[in-house]
């Protein structure tokens, strides 16, 4: 089992803070210390935002100092609500070569035989993934862990299970005591227009979910008014990434670190952008919130958000898992997630 064998990312760094400590801790005290506030900010903001690695911050650093350090590494979110009339759903006219641009393109030549959807590779400075455009989105529903509220499925299984084409994971969790069992989302699910599950949800982002027109809104908003905003599939996370075309301001590297990640989106055209990127390694140790952006707006995007990341990020399509995630352990899996966002082609 090599896989097995291999060390997560966060092990070799730890292990390579001691070998320099042991040699002499010149170079690793001037990493961590030094005038270089580049590592400083990556370590912390990467760290802080997991559940299990927080020590590789605290262990070096003061309260004061990561505090200052997430102050100035943070989402500064567009202040709007969504605008639904900036998106026509199945407008577009495939028929017509006239691109915007060479994502343009990329996105509306579908692949020979498959009009419902199309994976494409992407990757950029220390990250790869893939992007898939769902060409329908009226076929996309969320889907749920059927243990909701005790624990959770692997996206594969939930997949399979519900008849899901191509899959992502979705919404956040809470993890008491670190179990790992993904069983109780944060916020609000909202399933076939009905609230699933509801808890109170005070971080960054909020709503994210399909209305009943089909489109993609996003809303810092309570499960009730979701549903009086005509929203019938719905998770919640951030942070939001793009409202009405405007990019949210990346301040620093986000605040959320570098990492694997999940992120959904939908252009004026109604077209609707899944993405995972993989990390963890240390040739591609993942994406941050100004990676997510880039990619939504170079593929036009009008509307998108992040979605949970790390361990969680998946995508499955077929029943087969396509993307490679590491857990905390340096094992090559993922981990079991409360819910998902599917494409339902029957």
């Amino acid at each position: 089992m090599e896989s097995k064998k291999k060390m997560s990312l966060w092990k070799k760094i730890l292990i390579v803070f001691i070998v320099l400590f042991l040699l002499g801790g010149g170079t690793g005290l001037f990493l961590l210390y030094g005038p270089y506030a580049g590592f400083r900010n990556w370590l912390i903001t990467s760290a802080m935002t997991t559940l299990s690695h927080q020590y590789l911050a605290t262990w070096f650093y003061s309260d004061e100092t990561i505090k200052e350090v997430l102050e100035n590494n943070k989402v500064i979110e567009v202040n709007e609500d969504t605008d639904a009339t900036k998106v026509s759903v199945n407008a577009i006219d495939f028929t017509v070569e006239s691109y915007t641009n060479e994502y343009d393109k990329e996105i509306l030549t579908k692949d020979k035989g498959n009009d419902d959807y199309k994976v494409i590779n992407i990757s950029g400075k220390g990250y790869k993934g893939y992007l898939v455009a769902i060409y329908d989105p009226s076929k996309i529903k969320v889907m749920t862990s059927k243990y909701l509220g005790s624990t959770g499925q692997y996206l594969v299984k939930m997949a399979k299970e519900q008849g899901a084409t191509v899959a992502i994971n979705g919404g956040g969790f809470y993890d008491p005591n670190y179990s790992s069992n993904g069983g109780i989302p944060q916020g609000t699910v909202i399933q076939n227009g009905k609230i699933v599950s509801t808890r109170s949800y005070n971080k960054s982002g909020g709503i994210i979910g399909f209305d009943k027109n089909n489109k993609l809104i996003l809303g810092k908003m309570t499960g009730k008014e979701a549903l009086a905003k005509g929203i019938k599939e719905a998770v919640t996370f951030g942070p939001f990434l793009i409202v009405n075309g405007k990019a949210s301001f990346v301040k620093g590297n986000g605040g959320w670190g570098t990492a694997p990640r999940t992120a959904i989106g939908q252009r004026a055209d109604g077209i609707v952008l899944f993405l995972v990127i993989d990390g963890r390694t240390v040739k591609y140790p993942g994406a941050d919130m100004g990676d997510l952006v880039e990619v939504m707006q170079n593929y036009g995007a009008i509307n998108a958000a992040n979605l949970d990341g790390g361990t969680s990020s998946a995508l499955v399509i077929n029943n087969k898992l396509i993307n490679d995630p590491i857990d905390s352990t340096g094992n090559h899996e993922t981990r079991p997630i409360a819910t998902g966002f599917g494409l339902f082609l029957k």
